[in-house]
């Protein structure tokens, strides 16, 4: 029966990804997939950005896409395996913890290509990319120490894993290349993949380090994130946003975001599987390949000054040019 079900869905989004005035789904023999990690496409963060890519590859291609949104961790080899049955031609699989789906499944099925996004994994039809969470992360913590006005800043992070351990050591390097002396306030939201959809439990703990003085914190929490960035706007303090561009959700609340460019990565994946040119094998994408960046935009430009705008572009160059280091984490 779940089976059954969980065709239908997969059946039922394809259908709603057909390219608009009532064209087919799946309009040519190539069928491109994606796989939604829990919190939901519309997250605001990873997966939506995961989700603005495939829409830009369908709205550039005529070709639709189907999709699958994960809500309980038993579902992510059934979702594969079900889109490998019903032709998928490459299938992207949005965050970690897909890793040991895409290496079972990715075994059974030989001929279907996986793109897994944040982790590594070394098969012949898997092309894994992982980012420099560290490198973007700095920029932001230099964005936090150079906007405090009282030399205190927080991190919320999601769940305590090495990679979210990764954008904390980069964003506490940052503060300290900009001052020192200021302290770096830090939280965890849990230890299980319930930690990425807890806004309730964000907003408490960002409130916990407003309380202590901060008055930056920045989200690295997933949908979590978003109670951090209400907090932060309901207390008058500034936020800083994950993985999307997250300037818009509170406009003048949010200092900046750190942006992992995941939609680029889903984009060129599909789009590669399609004219060809995909190829297994593992990339590292950092600021010099415009994986991971800072946002400026509208909502944001009054709290990002001209000066400080100069230090972060000044340090981005210097990190592009491996002049100045930003160490990752070590476990």
């Amino acid at each position: 029966m779940k089976t059954r079900i969980l065709a239908a869905m997969l059946a039922v989004t394809a259908a709603g990804a057909g390219v608009g005035g009532g064209a087919p789904a799946l309009a040519d023999d190539f069928s491109p997939a994606v796989v939604f990690d829990q919190g939901g496409k519309f997250d605001k963060s990873f997966n939506e950005a995961a989700y603005n890519g495939a829409e830009r590859f369908k709205k550039e291609t005529g070709t639709a896409y189907r999709e699958f949104e994960i809500t309980n961790e038993g579902q992510r080899e059934q979702a594969m395996r079900t889109l490998v049955r019903r032709g998928a031609s490459v299938i992207v699989a949005v965050g970690f913890s897909q890793t040991a789906a895409v290496d079972k499944v990715a075994k059974e099925s030989p001929n279907t290509k996986f793109c897994l996004i944040d982790d590594k994994l070394d098969a012949p039809n898997v092309q894994s990319v992982t980012f420099k969470e560290e490198e973007g992360s700095f920029l932001v913590g230099m964005a936090a120490a150079l906007a405090s006005k009282t030399g205190k800043v927080g991190f919320v992070g999601g769940m305590d894993i090495p990679l979210i351990r990764n954008f904390l050591t980069g964003y506490e390097q940052g503060v300290k290349h900009v001052a020192a002396a200021d302290e770096v306030f830090v939280n965890m939201t849990g230890t299980t993949p319930a930690a990425w959809n807890d806004p309730g439990r964000g907003a408490e703990l960002a409130k916990s380090q407003f309380s202590r003085g901060a008055d930056v914190v920045f989200a690295a929490a997933g949908a979590t994130g978003l109670g951090v960035l209400q907090a932060a706007a309901d207390a008058g303090k500034l936020s800083i946003g994950v993985d999307s561009n997250q300037n818009h959700v509170h406009p003048g609340k949010v200092l900046t975001s750190m942006v992992k460019r995941v939609d680029v990565v889903v984009y060129d994946c599909m789009k590669s599987a399609k004219d060809g040119s995909w190829k297994a094998g593992h990339r590292v994408v950092g600021l010099k390949e415009d994986g991971v960046g800072y946002a400026l935009d509208d909502n944001n430009r009054k709290l990002i000054a001209p000066e400080m705008e100069a230090k972060l572009e000044e340090a981005k160059k210097q990190i592009i040019a491996g002049s100045l280091a930003v160490k990752p984490y070590q476990p």
